[in-house]
C-alpha cells in the first residue's frame, strides 16, 4: 500500500481501521487481533484460506501424516472467489449442496457428513450473493466442537463477511440472535468488502485474524526498502491508499449511530419493496429479511402487511438488504407463455439489471 517510513499517518490509518474493525468483531479480551487491507474481498479470502492451509500442514508435519490431499468446505452458493481459492491453492472443494429446506444456506447436517482430518476449514457465508441469507456460523462451530470431542480433530472457520461485516454489527437485528463473530472460539478469522456496505469506492477489502498466532509466520515477509522494518502478509503489495483513507474517515464521520442509521434504511427500503413484489402475487421472494422473525414460509399475498415507522429490523429475520424474487406459482400456471428470462431482459433494456 505505502512504505512505512515514507507515510507513517497512512499506516496508523490503516492501523486503526484493522483496530476498529476487529473490536466491531468481537474480538476477545487477551487476544492482539491482526489484520489487512486488501484489493477486495477476493485477495482476503485467498489469505484467510491459506492461513488455515497452512496451519493445517505445519500440525500434519509434526504429527508426521499426510498432507497432499487437503480439503476445504463451502455451500453451492459460495461466491467464486471462495472457489478460486480452492483451485489456485490447490485445495480440493467439497461444495455442499444449499436447499429450500436450509433455508438456500450451508446445511449443517452436509457439514457433519462430509469433514475429515483432511479439512482445512470451513467457509461460512455471513450474507449470500445470491439471496442475502447469513449462514449459521454458530451451529457449524457447534457441530466442529463436538467433532473435536469426538476425534481430536480441530477443524476452524473462516466466515466471509464481504456484505455482511458491515450489516450484521450495525443492524438492531444483528445475526439474529445467534453469534458470528470472534465471539466464536473456532472463527479464527473474517474478511469484509470496505467497497460494498462499507460505503467505500471500489478497490478496499479487509482480512483480521483474532490473534496473532493464527496467522502463520511462514506467510509474513520482512522488507527493509528505505531501512526501516516492516511485515507483508497480502498478495498483493503495490495498490493506492486512497481507499484505506476513505474508510477511516467514513468510521470516524459516520461513527456507529450513522452506519446503524444507514443500514436500517437499507433494511426497510429491501422489506417494502420485497413486500410490494408478494402483494402482488406474481411474485414469491426467496429472501426473507421481510418475514417476521423466525417465519420463512411465503403464505400469500392476502397475508402482507406494511410495517409501521417504528419497527427496525430486530422484528425480521436477519440478513442482508437483498430481494431474491421467482415468479409464483398462480403466475407461471396463469401465464406459462411468460418466462423469468424475458422479464429479466426486459428490465436490463431499462437499464435495470434483474439477473
Amino acid at each position: 500500500m505505502s512504505d512505512a517510513d515514507e507515510y507513517p499517518a497512512m499506516m496508523a490509518m490503516h492501523a486503526r481501521c484493522v483496530s476498529i474493525i476487529s473490536h466491531l468483531w468481537g474480538v476477545q479480551k487477551g487476544e492482539t487481533a491482526i489484520g489487512s487491507a486488501t484489493v477486495g474481498s477476493s485477495e482476503a479470502i485467498h489469505l484467510g484460506g491459506l492461513a488455515m492451509k497452512r496451519r493445517w500442514q505445519e500440525k500434519r508435519d509434526k504429527e508426521g501424516k499426510d498432507k497432499s490431499k487437503p480439503n476445504i468446505l463451502m455451500g453451492s452458493n459460495a461466491q467464486v472467489a471462495l472457489e478460486k481459492f480452492a483451485r489456485y491453492f490447490e485445495v480440493e472443494a467439497r461444495i455442499l449442496d444449499v436447499s429450500e429446506k436450509s433455508l438456500y444456506r450451508l446445511d449443517p447436517e452436509l457439514v457433519k457428513k462430509n469433514i475429515d482430518e483432511n479439512t482445512i476449514g470451513v467457509f461460512v457465508i455471513m450474507g449470500s450473493t445470491y439471496t442475502g441469507h447469513y449462514e449459521p456460523v454458530e451451529e457449524i462451530s457447534n457441530i466442529l466442537d463436538e467433532y473435536e470431542k469426538q476425534t481430536g480433530i480441530d477443524i476452524p472457520i473462516h466466515v466471509d463477511a464481504a456484505s455482511g461485516g458491515f450489516i450484521a454489527p450495525f443492524t438492531h437485528a444483528k445475526a439474529g440472535g445467534r453469534k458470528w463473530n470472534f465471539q466464536l472460539p473456532r472463527v479464527k478469522s473474517i474478511n469484509t468488502s470496505g467497497h460494498k456496505f462499507g460505503l467505500v469506492y471500489a478497490g478496499v477489502g479487509w482480512i483480521i485474524w483474532r490473534d496473532e498466532a493464527y496467522l502463520p509466520n511462514y506467510l509474513k515477509f520482512e522488507l527493509h526498502y528505505l531501512g526501516g522494518t516492516e511485515e507483508s502478509y497480502t498478495l498483493n503489495f503495490s495498490r493506492p491508499g486512497a481507499q484505506v483513507i476513505a474508510q477511516y474517515y467514513n468510521l470516524i464521520h459516520l461513527g456507529f449511530e450513522g452506519y446503524r442509521s444507514i443500514m436500517e434504511n437499507c433494511m426497510s427500503n429491501a422489506r417494502l419493496l420485497s413486500k410490494a413484489l408478494e402483494k402482488t402475487g406474481w411474485y414469491i421472494c426467496v429472501s426473507d429479511i421481510h418475514r417476521k422473525k423466525g417465519e420463512h414460509v411465503y403464505k400469500g399475498p392476502g397475508e402482507i402487511e406494511y410495517g409501521s415507522e417504528e419497527e427496525t429490523s430486530a422484528d425480521y429475520n436477519a440478513g442482508l438488504p437483498v430481494v431474491a424474487f421467482r415468479l409464483s406459482d398462480d403466475f407461471k400456471k396463469n401465464y406459462s407463455h411468460v418466462k423469468q428470462e424475458t422479464v429479466s431482459t426486459l428490465l436490463r433494456v431499462k437499464q435495470y439489471i434483474v439477473p
